[in-house]
């Protein structure tokens, strides 16, 4: 038996996966393997940009009443979710991306921008052209969770398993270590290259969303189920595979 679909990922963002998965038929489960926390922080003076860079809705979620002070700034946001925490907050977006806040960044004209990227504690380096600038200001922090014995014993059963962000893979491979969940029998379905890669080694295979959105990544996920119920039982050596 199967272990079926495991999303790793934190509330509230996996309960909407799993909506989302559910009305594609698949039979998915959800592991919340971190948690987001408030982080201490003082608003800087809001004239001094012209844009909010949001990359997660975690930002407007725990960011706290400090982020009252910036609601005159408009919002680029990384994708529709981050937007619309955006909007549920009080602020106005002006620009949803869909590849990630690098693809925003590089898709966006030449004019002069000064922007405030709010994010958590861990996120990813970002390149910008010379006309730009990006302070990055800290407001929420993830905190990492254990497997349980009853994850690690659905997870032995063999799973794909969808992974979000960079930090979540790496930690589910250490926790599957210190559960001695066999890598062999899970499948890896990465929202992108980078998460992939932080996932580590050992799995039966790793693959890589088209894109960077939750669409794309259960479009694979759907995919890589079928092919592992038409796949024989049993183990076999690991490989790693991208779409």
């Amino acid at each position: 038996m199967s272990g079926g679909i495991i999303a790793i990922r934190p509330q509230p963002a996996l309960a909407e996966t799993l909506e989302q998965a559910a009305a594609l038929d698949l039979p998915i489960k959800g592991i919340a393997l971190s948690k987001a926390k408030p982080f201490k922080w003082t608003a800087p003076d809001p004239a001094s940009y012209d844009a909010m860079l949001a990359g997660s809705a975690n930002a407007f979620r725990h960011a706290g009443n400090q982020l009252n002070a910036l609601k005159s700034l408009p919002v680029f946001a990384v994708g529709e979710q981050t937007a619309q925490a955006a909007r549920d907050a009080g602020f106005t977006v002006n620009h949803v991306g869909t590849g990630g806040l690098q693809g925003l960044i590089d898709g966006l004209d030449g004019a002069p921008r000064r922007f405030l990227r709010i994010s958590g504690k861990d996120h990813v380096a970002l390149k910008w052209p010379d006309h730009f600038t990006i302070d990055t200001q800290i407001v929420y922090q993830m905190e990492a969770l254990p497997l349980t014995y009853g994850d690690a014993a659905m997870l032995s059963q063999g799973a794909v398993v969808l992974l979000f962000s960079a930090s979540s893979a790496a930690h589910f491979w250490l926790e599957c270590e210190r559960m001695k969940v066999p890598f062999a029998r899970i499948t890896i379905a990465a929202l992108g290259p980078r998460i992939a890669g932080a996932a580590g080694i050992g799995w039966q295979a790793v693959h890589s969303a088209e894109s960077p959105n939750t669409a794309e990544l259960l479009a694979l996920t759907e995919r890589l189920w079928q092919l592992k119920l038409s796949a024989p039982s049993g183990g076999g050596a690991a490989d790693r595979k991208e779409y």
